[in-house]
């Protein structure tokens, strides 16, 4: 058995854990062993994390879990430079070279055991924002919201919830999520609820009944009967404090889901529920969440594309050793800085000591992106709140195609 199984009820690093190092992979440990018994665990070195491609042929990502990174590096004699959070980014310049998100400065025998969990903060997290900006960007301004944490460890809804946030949702349903956004949790019911009362009326009115004014009355209308014939129910039921209905019908009967949302659209039109907003959930990406907009959906739940999306690749590198350029092949050796445009949002990847250039596309003027996050372990760059990082990323998104 091995050392701490017999203790551990649920299968995640705590904070303490994650911050001694105790996440990292064993090669990082057996090189610092090495390194201290050769003399050269001081040995000075700026490393870069970069990210050469993009999953699933995106042309660009959100970069999300710096806060984590500087609670991470804090208190480590070391210097840290970082793009903001929330900043969206392509992986190489208009030359072709690789854009360093975020540099790390210092003795390697000092952090060289913390690549491992500083490189898992940013992969996973910045995924999940680049998965639900490319959502907000389909679904323009109608709302959506986070439910995938059912698909995921419970200990990562917090991280999640928050990344999604970020990324341009509008909610999250997780009450830890919510927490962490310092939001309200956002959903609707469940078919359980339904199903206890055996009676879809029942249900939709004691939902009415019980749930304080605040909370949206959306009743789900797909649990015995026809989608159409529930969603008449429901408004007839609940007249105008009915805010809205939510097709959850799974994929093997659904059929045009586009279709199915025009329908009942029209339904409720026709007798006179033009108020009641259709939202739909179950199998959503930006796929075809664009046909449910043209067809009339008007907020969607999104879960297991957005919790589990694809991890953005970040590596890290030693580009410089002893204060000289020096890295493996494939890398661009020396300590760069990231000249961007505000203008066109095209970037320019230089060597640190080099002036501002001016933008090779627009002939702009542009502005450093790796500022300091860490100095001498101090944490000095400012963290910004949840809301702050959203309305960066929107404020991006608008510059932006899929």
């Amino acid at each position: 058995m091995h050392v701490g199984v017999a203790m551990r009820r649920f299968q995640i690093a705590s904070d303490e854990e994650i911050k001694r190092g105790g996440t990292t992979d064993v090669y990082f440990v057996r090189t610092k062993e090495i390194l201290q018994a050769k003399g050269l665990a001081d040995i000075d070195v700026v490393m870069e994390a970069t990210a050469g491609e993009l999953p699933n042929g995106w042309p660009w990502a959100v970069l999300c879990g710096i806060d984590e990174v500087a609670y991470l590096f804090q208190g480590l004699p070391v210097d840290v430079y970082s793009m903001g959070e929330g900043t969206i980014f392509k992986p190489r310049d208009l030359r072709g070279v690789r854009l360093p998100v975020i540099t790390v400065e210092g003795s390697y025998g000092e952090f060289c055991h913390y690549e491992t969990p500083m490189l898992g903060l940013i992969c996973q997290a910045s995924g999940i924002a680049t998965k639900a900006a490319r959502v907000r960007k389909v679904a323009g301004d109608r709302v959506v919201m986070s439910f995938g944490i059912r698909r995921i460890h419970p200990g990562l809804s917090r991280m999640v919830d928050r990344a999604a946030y970020i990324g341009g949702l509008n909610g999250v349903s997780s009450l830890s999520g919510a927490d962490a956004i310092s939001k309200q949790p956002m959903g609707t019911m469940p078919h359980a609820l339904i199903i206890a009362f055996g009676d879809q009326v029942k249900a939709w009115r004691a939902f009415d009944e019980v749930m304080p004014e605040e909370v949206p009355r959306i009743a789900l209308v797909d649990t015995y009967f026809d989608e159409k014939t529930e969603a008449i129910m429901a408004a007839e039921a609940l007249k105008d404090r009915l805010q809205g209905v939510r097709l959850d019908t799974p994929m093997s009967r659904r059929g045009d889901f586009a279709s199915l949302v025009r329908e009942v659209r029209w339904e409720l039109d026709t007798r006179g529920y033009r108020k009641v907003k259709i939202y739909v959930s179950g199998g959503l990406n930006e796929e075809n969440i664009k046909r449910l907009c043209e067809a009339g959906a008007e907020g969607f739940g999104v879960g297991t594309s957005i919790s589990n999306a694809p991890t953005i690749d970040f590596a890290l590198d030693i580009v410089e050793r002893g204060g000289k350029p020096e890295a493996k092949r494939g890398k661009f050796s020396g300590n760069k800085q990231v000249w961007r445009c505000p203008k066109c949002l095209e970037d320019l990847v230089l060597p640190v000591a080099e002036k501002q250039p001016k933008c090779l596309r627009c002939g702009g003027s542009t502005q450093p992106m790796l500022k300091p996050l860490i100095k001498k372990g101090e944490v000095v760059g400012k963290l910004l709140t949840a809301d702050q990082i959203r309305e960066h990323v929107l404020t991006q998104l608008k510059k932006m195609d899929l």
